[in-house]
Order: structure tokens, then sequence, then C-alpha cells
């Protein structure tokens, strides 16, 4: 048995509900591995769960992703051994620990080049930009892509990677000094949308010419006006709603619009077969290798101020990947 600390919410609500708790952890049992965390990604869904937005039974743990060293192994358990470094991004919440079992099938190992911080910063978010811009839409040289919140850790991948396919890339952003940032990514045209007009100066920028995709993980605040920056016969995917749910709309908007399509995904039926979920981090972690993806690290915190760092993260006074060190 290990002392190990992890961090309980028993009621939804705000940033203080979270409660960090200590128990005894059993030995990993067959199929599992025991990890000693060294670095926890944060990501905004963890903000809606904590919230009660997407609820979830309570008690419960809250994460989805983390890097750490294997300390021990269960029965079963032939791909990994004491001292592998491994990373997860879908293995049931309960990644803000120190100490933790992971089903070894939903583990990765990390390679040579890429270190522990770098995999609990790009692998959720990664993953993400992967099934988005290989999947939901499978984007080619010459295409125009739209990527709101071009300055946050999904953005700033999107736009690295978008960019490495040979797409020309618009990136959003909330501020002169986020603009920046999605500009360092690798957008060739970024738009502050906390302006109004940001739709007309999106079109006078590219000489109107709009997106054959947009990638909208704002929600409320941006979707209506991003139809109006899709192409004909282009498609709106909303994958996220940092600023609240996008509004309901009839569906005959869309042949107004354009002749749209439409799509919400989410990143966890893209990864929940075990083969695809390494393909996927591979492909990831190749793109990582290759110099297209890297890490931007905006902040470090430690899991005593685990309520910071979500207070930070709804009051955007976060950039980049932020990251819980046990």
């Amino acid at each position: 048995m290990k002392s190990a600390r992890q961090v309980i919410i028993t009621e939804f609500g705000s940033p203080e509900k979270m409660k960090i708790v200590s128990a005894e952890l059993a030995g990993p049992a067959d199929g599992e591995v025991q990890l000693r965390q060294t670095a926890i990604g944060f990501n905004y869904i963890d903000v809606y769960q904590r919230k009660g937005v997407y609820p979830l039974p309570l008690p419960t743990g809250l994460g989805h992703e983390a890097a750490g060293v294997v300390e021990a192994v269960g029965a079963g358990v032939g791909q990994f051994k004491k001292g592998d470094r491994v990373a997860y991004m879908n293995a049931g919440l309960g990644a803000y620990a120190d100490y933790r079992n992971v089903a070894a099938e939903r583990l990765v190992k990390i390679p040579e080049g890429v270190d522990d911080e770098q995999a609990a910063a790009l692998l959720f978010k990664g993953i993400t930009a992967q099934y988005l811009l290989k999947k939901t839409h499978a984007v080619k040289a010459g295409e125009v892509v739209l990527i709101h919140a071009a300055a946050g850790g999904v953005g700033q991948i999107l736009c690295q990677w978008a960019k490495g396919l040979g797409a020309f890339v618009i990136g959003t952003a909330g501020s002169p000094a986020k603009c920046a940032i999605a500009k360092e990514a690798g957008a060739d045209i970024v738009i502050d949308y906390s302006q109004e007009n940001w739709p007309a100066e999106l079109l006078a920028a590219t000489g109107g010419k709009k997106a054959n995709v947009v990638y909208d993980s704002v929600g409320k605040d941006t979707f209506l006006k991003s139809l109006d920056c899709a192409a004909q016969f282009g498609l709106v995917v909303v994958f996220g709603a940092a600023s609240g749910p996008a509004p309901a709309i009839e569906p005959e908007l869309l042949n107004k619009k354009g002749c749209l399509f439409l799509t919400r995904p989410s990143v966890f039926p893209h990864n929940a077969d075990p083969a695809v979920f390494r393909e996927n981090a591979a492909d990831l972690f190749g793109a990582i290798g290759a110099g297209i993806v890297k890490a931007s690290i905006g902040a470090r915190f430690k899991l005593d101020d685990i309520v910071e760092v979500h207070r930070s993260a709804e009051a955007r006074a976060t950039k980049g990947a932020t990251l819980i060190i046990p």
C-alpha cells in the first residue's frame, strides 16, 4: 500500500469545491500499472466537469491526462515494466493525483526526445488536434482553416499542425497579446474576436475568402459568426464551449449560410480503442519529433494550488498549456 494524494469533489460549483485528500493506494490490479505521476495536464473540460456543466457521478476525481513513471505492474501486463516513462489521456477521471493505478491498455510509452512535461502538456491537446485535422476534416495543402482561441493550448497546436499540412491558417484570439501568441504559433492572419466587427475584419484581411473548415472551441460568443466565415459547403466544427454552449439553430440556417456542414465531435470516441489511441499518439509524437508541434507551457502549478489553476483558467489569465506538478 502506498499513500496517495488526489483531488476530489463531492459537489459541483466553484474552484473551492475541490479538496485534496490522502488515502492508501493498493497495488495495481490485473491489467493495471501503478504510476508515480511527474506532470499532469490541465484541460478546460476539467472546469466544465467541476462546475457540473458536464455532470458526473459524485464524489469524483478530476483530470484526464498525465505523464509519469511506472512503479509497479499488475498481473498480465507485459508491455510495460518498472521505470518506463508513460502517458495517458483517457484512463478515467482522477489524473489530479501524485500516484494512481491506470489500466495498461490506456497507456502509451513516451519516446526518446519527448520529456514528461511535453507529454503531459501535449497528449490530450495534441490528440484533440490530431483527430480534428486528420479525421473530422482531413486538411489539405492550400485549404483555408479558421481556428478560434488560437492562443490556447489546443489552438496553438492546431495552428502549428495545420500550417505543417500546408493550410492557410486564420487564427482568432481575445486580446492583442493573445493575437501575438497565435501569430507566433503559425497563423498567417490573426483577428481579435473581442471586437464586434471581427468577421468583417477577417474577410477584409483575406480579400473575401472564407474558410473551408472552422474549428470553434469558444461556442456561444463565436458560433453564429463562425457560420458567416465558412465557405460554401464548408464545415463548422464546434468542439468546445469556453464562453458557454453554442446557441441552438434551425437546420435551414446552414442552407442559407452556404449549404454548410456542422458537427460536434469529441476526442474520447476517436481514441476509445486502445490500438487506435496508440496510432494517434504515434502520429502526434511524430509531429513533435519533426518539430511541427511544439509544447508551449504557459504556467506550472503545484497540486496544492489546484484551486488557483481553475481560477486562472476561468479568468482567461493563462496562455498555452498549464501543467500541474505533484
